[in-house]
């Protein structure tokens, strides 16, 4: 199992990344931690990484606006060659043009049940509105503030006479519990089969009169009383691939995509030359360009009438 690459940023004790690390050191955990970075370079979660002979960065963002910093974190992330970001007590407000490029692939635990109480003080929040639980979200992250899609949850009850201190000591010890299954499940969505039909769904059907039925055995998109424009096919004879089939030019054109990247590109049995099978469980799959697919095979199979449409559609 190819392990997702995993960089951690940090500010402060970084208990949380210390938790994900941990859980890391399972020989059946899907990723490994390959940096630990912070905009404070007296962190004590530092320490404990290095003595754990992972790599670090720190550099203090004072002095510099958050673009420029920004601009230094993503450097050392790609240098690390990091495939996802886990934001673990890092106490920085994010810049747009960061969060863009990490879109997807950036996660935060949250001290508190999201939707409510973003932001800080969180606990105290929670204890004077006469909550009877607090606890922790993990999320996506976007650009609001705790605003991203929400992964997992646990709820902490809120004891009589709890103060900030009791109350955030048991919403740490589920944050540790909650955050390392969270992420490995997020990192190996991209090889699931739920996950991927999902996605090629949402893409083929917002495609014009689109519909789908099972053909030999496969999920398969059509337009309506038309032709089929593609296939999700799951180890199908065998294969060992989870891949989309879509309709391409012919022979030369399948050649070619094989040649350039044959992990990627194949030939799919008794398709013939006008097919082509992309693969979707490599855990890298642009799905911009798989929509660009998907549009393209429509294309090819669309009544020119209905295409036109399609066209006059696209120039506005």
């Amino acid at each position: 199992m190819t392990k997702a690459r995993i960089a951690v940023l940090i500010s402060g004790a970084g208990t949380n990344m210390a938790a994900l690390l941990y859980a890391a050191k399972a020989a059946d955990c899907p990723y490994e931690i390959v940096l630990v970075a912070s905009n404070n370079p007296d962190a004590p979660g530092l320490t404990i990484a290095a003595a754990e002979d992972i790599a670090t960065w720190a550099r203090t963002h004072k002095g510099m606006n958050r673009d420029a910093f920004d601009a230094l974190v993503d450097a050392q992330l790609r240098e690390a060659k990091a495939d996802f970001v886990a934001l673990a007590g890092y106490m920085r407000i994010l810049s747009d043009d960061f969060v863009a490029r990490w879109a997807g692939r950036m996660l935060n635990i949250h001290p508190s049940l999201l939707p409510l109480y973003k932001g800080l003080d969180t606990h105290q929040k929670a204890i004077d509105a006469g909550d009877r639980f607090g606890g922790c979200s993990v999320h996506i992250v976007t650009p609001g503030v705790d605003d991203g899609p929400v992964l997992a949850q646990t709820p902490v009850a809120i004891l009589p006479g709890d103060t900030v201190e009791t109350l955030s000591a048991r919403v740490r010890i589920a944050e540790h519990q909650l955050y390392p299954p969270t992420l490995a499940a997020f990192v190996t969505r991209e090889r699931s089969p739920e996950y991927l039909i999902g996605r090629v769904r949402e893409l083929a059907m917002a495609l014009p009169e689109a519909d789908e039925v099972t053909s030999h055995g496969m999920p398969c998109f059509g337009i309506v009383k038309g032709k089929k424009f593609a296939y999700f096919t799951e180890d199908h004879h065998g294969d060992g691939k989870i891949a989309i089939l879509v309709k391409i030019s012919g022979a030369d054109e399948q050649a070619a995509l094989i040649e350039m990247d044959e992990d990627r590109y194949y030939r799919p049995a008794y398709f013939g030359d006008g097919w082509i099978g992309i693969r979707l469980d490599r855990g890298d799959t642009d799905w911009d360009a798989i929509g660009e697919w998907l549009r393209k095979s429509w294309l090819a199979v669309a009544p020119k009438k209905l295409a036109g449409l399609m066209g006059i559609a696209d120039e506005f």
